[in-house]
């Protein structure tokens, strides 16, 4: 290809404009990217500081709670509650008595919340006043803005609308302590509760945790530096949690309460075909709805220092010599290891002497003779202080711990005691200490070492009714999607069949009809209009000395005899277990 003169001389031309026209646009754009980034800096980044995003938090509501009928045991009520951020306000003391002068303020409620603050993360906002009144509410709106720090806050508040009532299995939540945060550091938790202030601390509050708690949501918004909202660039809403039906009948719960009212004690009622809990009830109790924002400092002392120690739960934790009740589960193990058959009897003259040792019975005068099913209707302790001698102390612990003692039950909440169910080994490892024969008879009534709860008695119990199948208890009927309403029911759960015969327990179970019939129940229960399979006993406190006479009324009231009771009705056909 060939050019003219001419041509080459236009194109020389042509390439000179462009590449000034490139330089000075060149030029242009780096004068101005240097003004922006020097002179213009401070400009700039004045302008980027005045918005700003912020992403905060959105509660999910907790997961109810409910009887067996329906029945709310726990929920959660809307309110207005005035908080206050410690990081934004600059004086504390300053910031609540300037709030004091609007509306009153207890001085519970202060200690409570500087207990609260001294435990809160550098952003948490903390509740001063919860359940604000609307006359409150009117007060305070004008006077918030002129505190820093304060808000008035709507959210929802736990409540447990029956008070005391099912406070031992209910349990409570409370704000998230530092002591929880370990915790839930030590467990890779704690990303699961950013965004959230409460936590369940006992009970089915806290054993049901994952399933109540919910998933907190977000709501990312755009703000101005001072706080002033311009949009909202993104909303992920919280996912409530999911609730519970429990097994409880509430309004059974509440009866065998009442019938309890200035007494200590427990009772659990459970099905012998399912294992569900329709009642189980510690005195005495305690209100969960004092704990949910942090306690008085005062009603917290008082609870503690009671002799009556309300925070105990008493079926859960309580452990007792269960006296009497335990020679049915003596009577099937000498059954079972061929110690005794049922028309074996012995003559009991009100004692049992091992050496020169004096093991008293409850009658002075005996029962005369005495084979296995009278053994139980009359309660003879000569009876089973031979059977223990006869048998021995391992031997009694391989055949009664299958029904479960000495071990925890496995129900769905945390805090079981195991107890006690002795043996030679046990002592050894306790106390370091060789079984003495001597301390074998005791063992046979429900004493010496032996030391149960009240839930194990009751597995126990179920188990003579249903044939020998050991359930494992439970409070949680089934979980409820709060999203969906599905449901998904919880199954029975059997631990264990024992290695009994049927015709073994059908003996012990007519000797427990009778005991109600003509025996030690009978009194008690004189006209039921149903057939009761029962037995009573009475647990010692302190041992009296050979030759000295119990009397109840010099005794002190704490020191005297344990009563108990174990059964299940009807008798032919057994719904539940006590």
């Amino acid at each position: 290809m060939e050019f003219s003169n001419q041509s080459n001389s236009d194109f020389r031309q042509r390439a000179s404009f462009a590449a000034l026209a490139i330089t000075i646009g060149l030029g242009t754009l780096a004068m101005r990217f240097g003004q922006i980034q020097v002179w213009q800096h401070e400009d700039h980044a004045a302008k980027a500081e005045e918005n700003r995003v912020a992403l905060l938090p959105i509660q999910p509501p907790r997961g109810r709670i409910f009887d067996r009928h329906g029945e709310t045991l726990a929920r959660n009520d809307a309110g207005f509650s005035l908080e206050i951020e410690p990081f934004q306000a600059k004086n504390l003391n300053r910031t609540i008595e300037e709030i004091g002068k609007v509306i009153e303020l207890k001085p519970a409620e202060i200690s409570r919340f500087k207990r609260a603050a001294g435990e809160a993360r550098r952003f948490d906002s903390i509740p001063l006043k919860t359940k604000l009144t609307d006359e409150e509410v009117a007060r305070l709106v004008t006077r918030v803005t002129e505190i820093p720090g304060v808000n008035i806050q709507q959210r929802t508040i736990r409540s447990y609308p029956y008070g005391d009532s099912s406070s031992h299995l209910l349990g409570h939540i409370g704000r998230i302590s530092r002591a929880d945060r370990e915790r839930l550091t030590e467990a890779d938790l704690l990303e699961d509760y950013f965004g959230l202030s409460h936590i369940g601390k006992l009970g089915i509050e806290k054993s049901y945790e994952s399933d109540l708690k919910g998933i907190p949501g977000f709501q990312k918004i755009e703000v101005t530096a001072s706080g002033r909202l311009v949009r909202e660039l993104d909303l992920k809403p919280p996912i409530p949690g999911q609730n519970l039906q429990l097994s409880i009948d509430q309004g059974l719960q509440k009866m065998v309460e009442d019938a309890f009212i200035g007494r200590r004690g427990a009772l659990v009622a459970m099905s012998p075909t399912t294992g569900e809990l329709f009642a189980m009830v510690s005195m005495p109790n305690f209100n969960p709805n004092a704990f949910v924002d942090g306690i008085d400092p005062d009603l917290w002392n008082q609870l503690n220092q009671s002799p009556d120690v309300p925070l105990l739960n008493r079926a859960l934790r309580g452990i007792y010599p269960p006296g009497s009740t335990y020679k049915p589960f003596m009577a099937v193990a000498a059954l079972a290891s061929g110690a005794r058959t049922a028309d074996e009897a012995i003559q009991d003259p009100g004692y049992f002497m091992l050496g020169n040792h004096r093991f008293r019975d409850y009658n002075p005068k005996g029962n005369g003779r005495v084979d296995l099913k009278k053994s139980i209707v009359v309660s003879s302790d000569t009876y089973y202080y031979k059977l223990a001698h006869d048998m021995g102390v391992d031997a009694i612990y391989k055949f009664i711990s299958p029904f479960g003692f000495g071990r925890t039950t496995g129900i769905d909440i945390e805090g079981e005691t195991a107890g006690i169910l002795p043996s030679s080994d046990w002592k050894l490892k306790r106390f370091g200490k060789e079984w003495l024969t001597g301390e074998t008879p005791s063992i046979g009534i429900g004493q010496g070492y032996n030391a149960f709860t009240v839930l194990q008695l009751v597995r126990a119990t179920a188990a003579l009714a249903n044939g020998g199948k050991l359930l494992r208890p439970r409070l949680v009927r089934s979980v409820e999607n709060s999203q969906t309403g599905e449901q998904m029911e919880l199954p029975a759960i059997v631990d264990r069949r024992l290695d009994v015969e049927q015709q073994w327990l059908d003996i012990v179970h007519e000797a427990l009809v009778e005991v109600n019939r003509s025996g030690t129940g009978a009194r008690v229960m004189a006209g039921v209009p149903y057939s009761v399979a029962g037995k009573t006993g009475t647990a010692q406190v302190f041992s009296v000395k050979q030759g000295e006479v119990y009397e109840e009324e010099k005794v002190s009231e704490r020191l005297r005899d344990h009563s108990l009771y174990i059964a299940y009705a009807p008798a032919e056909n057994p719904k539940v277990a006590v």
